[in-house]
C-alpha cells in the first residue's frame, strides 16, 4: 500500500464524502473511488459502507483509520529525517494561519533560530482545517491557529485572545456600507456576524486571508472586521479607523504540537512563543509592512 491510498482514505473520513474528498485532493470523484477500491482489495475488507444517505466506516475501516494515521506519520517523519540539512540535527516544521504570521510568528521564528542553533526550520501557511490534517499526517510539528481540532497525538494550549473589530479606511463610516468586505473567520464568527446584522445581505466581497484583506482595504478602501492586534499600527497612523459602537468578537488563539516532538524542543519553542505573544499584545513589536504603503 502506498501513501496516496492512506491519504485518500483519511480525507474521505474527514470529509464524510467522496465528492468533498475529491475536491480537497484536486482529483476526480472517480479517482477517489478507484483508490478506495484498491485499498479494500489490498486489505481484503470493506472500509466504507455506501448508502443513499452517505458513507460510514465499517469495523475494519475504524481499525484501519488508526494505522493509516500512524503509517503516514512514520513516513513523513522518515522523509523529514532524510531531508535534514547538513550541519543540523533535526527539522522543526511550523505552521500558522495567515493572519497570525504578521507581528507574531515572523518574530517568533528568529528567536528559536537563535537559541536552537542545531535545528533547521520549515514554515507553512494555511487555514486551520488544512493545518490539522497536516499535523495528523505528521507533516507539521507545531502550529498556531484559531480553531484547533482535538485529535489523538496532538496537544493544545490557549495562547491569547484576538479581538476582531470593525475598521474602515473612511473616518466617517458608522456601519456596513457599499464598501463592506466580509472576512470569513469561521463558523463561530459567521454566527456572531449574522446575529449583529440579521437583515443585511451578504456583501459582494468575501475574503479568507486577513493580511490580503488589509492590503485590499488600504489600496481600494472599505470596511471589515479585522484583528485589533493586526490593525492597531494602521489606526495609530491614521490609515484606518475604528467604526464606533460596533461590537468586537473575541477569537482565541491556540498553539498545537505533536506529542512525539522532543519535550526539551517543545519547551524552548513554547517559552519563546509565549514571550512573543506577550510582546505583540503589548504593542512592543514592529508594525508589519503592507504592500502598496
Amino acid at each position: 500500500m502506498d501513501t496516496v491510498l492512506a491519504k485518500t482514505f483519511l480525507e474521505v473520513v474527514a470529509s464524510d464524502s467522496f465528492a468533498d474528498a475529491a475536491k480537497r485532493l484536486f482529483v476526480s470523484q472517480s479517482a477517489v473511488s478507484l483508490r478506495i477500491k484498491s485499498l479494500e482489495e489490498q486489505l481484503g475488507r470493506k472500509v466504507f459502507l455506501r448508502s443513499k444517505t452517505g458513507i460510514t466506516l465499517t469495523p475494519a475501516g475504524r481499525q484501519f483509520q488508526r494505522y493509516a494515521q500512524s503509517f503516514l506519520q512514520i513516513w513523513e517523519e522518515a522523509k523529514q529525517q532524510v531531508a535534514v540539512p547538513e550541519g543540523y540535527k533535526d527539522v522543526l516544521v511550523i505552521a500558522g494561519e495567515y493572519s497570525l504570521w504578521n507581528r507574531l510568528l515572523v518574530r517568533w521564528l528568529p528567536l528559536m533560530a537563535n537559541t536552537l542553533p542545531d535545528i533547521a526550520f520549515r514554515a507553512e501557511v494555511a487555514r486551520s482545517d488544512r493545518i490539522t490534517r497536516q499535523m495528523t499526517e505528521g507533516t507539521v510539528d507545531m502550529a498556531v491557529m484559531y480553531t484547533p481540532q482535538m485529535r489523538p497525538g496532538l496537544c493544545v494550549e490557549a495562547l491569547f485572545e484576538d479581538s476582531l473589530v470593525m475598521v474602515s479606511t473612511d473616518e466617517n463610516t458608522r456601519g456596513m456600507d457599499q464598501g463592506y468586505v466580509f472576512m470569513d473567520w469561521g463558523e463561530e464568527f459567521t454566527a456572531f456576524h449574522t446575529g449583529i446584522f440579521p437583515d443585511h445581505q451578504h456583501p459582494r466581497m468575501t475574503f479568507s486571508i486577513g493580511p490580503v484583506t488589509v492590503n485590499y482595504l488600504l489600496n481600494v478602501g472599505g470596511t471589515a472586521y479585522m484583528p485589533k492586534r493586526l490593525v492597531e499600527p494602521l489606526i495609530a497612523s491614521g490609515k484606518m479607523y475604528l467604526v464606533p459602537e460596533m461590537p468586537a468578537f473575541v477569537f482565541p488563539v491556540h498553539v498545537v504540537w505533536r506529542d512525539r516532538i522532543k519535550p526539551a524542543l517543545i519547551d524552548e519553542a513554547l517559552m519563546h512563543l509565549r514571550e512573543t505573544a506577550k510582546r505583540s499584545l503589548a504593542g512592543q513589536l514592529p508594525a508589519p509592512f503592507w504592500i502598496g504603503h
